[in-house]
């Protein structure tokens, strides 16, 4: 590694199944972007790759590979990188994250299962620096076309209300859904911290620490809203509003400072029906 922006990181579709210990998921945050970039190298979607904040990388391949570049930064297809050559990601004209796959996969020691590192509690590899070699995995297929389309163009944030939505006052979510907010410029990969109308509770008192989940709004004393991306911990105390749907989180991905967010309700799920004898 030559040179690194602002964080550049490895990280694949994450550390699943350990919140029971405490330990995030963590994962790329542009899932689908990240899968992308697999695909188009013939990885599996289980390879890890590096996730590039604001561009600022510049590699060199030891060996001929190819290599992929999506997300904000994206290069539109697979790319033969012959040995001692540089690819080079550049600050992206819009978005925040790229993701730079090469065949056979970023190879480090997986750690509880996971090759992705985890910036609340630094579990996994320590973010890249420059002079880190990585190793890289052996390639098991050709690269393929680019087939998938980007996603449609962003909008507003799907969101399903609940399970602490009775903790604010009865038009709260009205107001998160009807308002413009914009991403503070504290946001990372734990959570998108915005900026706007203040959501008022109707319950005053703390919340026991209950499980927290990906995409989870919570609502800090501020009133502020935090959508809980792929760092983000396990538990939490202030209540939850709602949580964003899974599809949408990617466009948090790519959210700059001082960019506009806009959530939509979608209807909370019906309740099981219980038997009856």
């Amino acid at each position: 590694m030559l040179e690194v922006g602002p964080l550049v990181t490895v990280q694949d579709r994450g550390r699943v199944g350990c919140a029971h210990l405490g330990v995030p998921r963590a994962g790329a945050l542009d899932a689908p972007a990240a899968a992308l970039a697999n695909r188009l190298v013939g990885n599996d979607e289980d390879a890890a790759v590096l996730e590039v904040l604001l561009g600022g990388l510049v590699l060199r391949a030891d060996t001929g590979c190819w290599v992929a570049v999506t997300g904000a930064a994206d290069r539109g297809g697979a790319e033969w990188l012959p040995a001692g050559a540089e690819l080079r990601v550049d600050v992206p004209a819009t978005g925040l994250r790229s993701y730079v796959a090469v065949a056979g996969g970023i190879a480090v020691p997986p750690v509880l299962g996971s090759r992705s590192t985890d910036t609340l509690a630094w579990v996994g590899p320590p973010p890249v620096s420059p002079g880190t070699v990585l190793p890289v995995g052996e390639a098991r297929a050709q690269p393929r076309p680019l087939d998938t389309p980007r996603a449609p163009r962003p909008g507003p944030l799907r969101l399903v209300p609940g399970p602490r939505d009775d903790w604010f006052v009865p038009d709260a979510l009205d107001l998160l859904c009807g308002s413009a907010y914009t991403v503070g410029a504290d946001s990372n990969r734990v959570g998108l911290r915005l900026e706007g109308p203040a959501l008022r509770r109707a319950r005053e008192g703390e919340l026991a620490s209950e499980g927290m989940v990906l995409g989870a709004v919570q609502v800090p004393p501020s009133g502020m809203p935090v959508v809980f991306l792929a760092d983000h911990p396990p538990t939490g105390g202030y209540p939850v509003i709602g949580v964003v749907a899974a599809d949408d989180l990617w466009q948090c991905a790519q959210l700059r400072p001082g960019d506009q967010v806009r959530f939509t309700c979608r209807p909370r799920p019906p309740a099981p029906e219980v038997a009856t004898a």
